[in-house]
């Protein structure tokens, strides 16, 4: 219950101030008891007459009547204009209201901002029936990195040159989210087909047969090779819409807990040492990490049975 800022009584000490009264107290009394006035104690205690506990709570401080309140009418001319894009200024013009007026109207209706006009789409949960229906491929690019020498005014010790990149390659199953990493020199064609027969390798080992795909619009994706490599291995393709990275969410999600938990989890003196403990991770989430769309059980808990580690 919201207690009004500046009250002197809460509910509990209006119920024994009425309790008091009720027990024969006089009003002075009480009032003196409670620091309150006379007055007071006379209010309560007459709301408690009528309406019992539920007189002790607050009410709301809204008139009952309020004769110059903007007619429902002029409340829904506004909201319809405002539904034809019309800026709030342009709509207080047409309608006569002041922009204040015509402001507290859309933030009431929750229309003050362009984007309420537009909500975003609800999102469309999906999971496969069973282990290998659908295989989630990404890559996120890293940084290699390694310590670098410091001067005692702050600056580097020679030349150096940017270490490069490298790329982290994930695939995860979507009915169990098993998932199998590699970190690669780079995210060319010929190295995302050496993820995916891996991939395809570790998932049989598991019991699970990989029967399609669903990748991004990334360059290797869209190569020729790819595109036969799928059509040797028997595994049909699918490829996300533009600019939609929540179709491929459950890979999305992946990387950044791995980012999360992995990459970013501790300090590392060199990529060398970070990408060595992306295997133990990656085993640590398959068998052992709760997860929270499992019912927290580790991925591995929905793979067939008679798996190997």
């Amino acid at each position: 219950m919201d207690i009004h800022q500046n009250a002197r009584l809460t509910l509990r000490s209006r119920e024994a101030l009425v309790e008091c009264v009720t027990g024969g107290l006089r009003f002075s009394r009480a009032a003196a008891n409670f620091q309150v006035t006379p007055k007071t104690v006379a209010k309560w205690v007459r709301r408690f007459q009528q309406e019992g506990t539920a007189g002790l709570r607050d009410r709301s401080s809204r008139p009952h009547r309020s004769p110059r309140a903007t007619s429902s009418s002029r409340v829904a001319l506004v909201l319809a204009l405002r539904r034809q894009r019309r800026p709030a200024y342009h709509i207080a013009r047409s309608t006569g209201l002041s922009p204040a007026t015509v402001s507290r109207i859309l933030r009431r209706a929750g229309l003050s901002r362009w984007r309420d006009l537009h909500p975003a789409p609800p999102v469309v949960r999906y999971e496969h029936a069973a282990p290998g229906d659908l295989l989630h491929l990404d890559i996120k690019g890293l940084t290699r990195f390694q310590q670098v020498c410091w001067r005692g005014d702050g600056r580097r010790r020679g030349r150096h040159k940017h270490p490069g990149w490298e790329a982290l390659h994930v695939a995860i199953d979507d009915h169990s989210r098993l998932a199998f990493t590699r970190i690669l020199p780079d995210q060319k064609t010929d190295s995302t087909i050496a993820f995916l027969k891996e991939a395809v390798d570790f998932f049989a080992r598991h019991g699970i047969t990989v029967r399609a795909l669903l990748t991004d619009n990334g360059s290797s994706y869209r190569a020729h090779q790819f595109r036969q490599a799928c059509l040797q291995m028997g595994l049909k393709h699918r490829r996300t819409r533009p600019y939609s990275p929540q179709t491929n969410g459950k890979a999305e999600r992946f990387i950044q807990t791995a980012l999360r938990e992995w990459a970013y989890a501790m300090h590392w003196p060199d990529s060398e040492q970070r990408n060595l403990a992306l295997a133990p991770w990656t085993h640590y989430y398959n068998f052992q990490r709760p997860h929270g769309s499992l019912h927290y059980q580790p991925p591995i808990s929905r793979s067939e049975p008679g798996t190997t580690s």
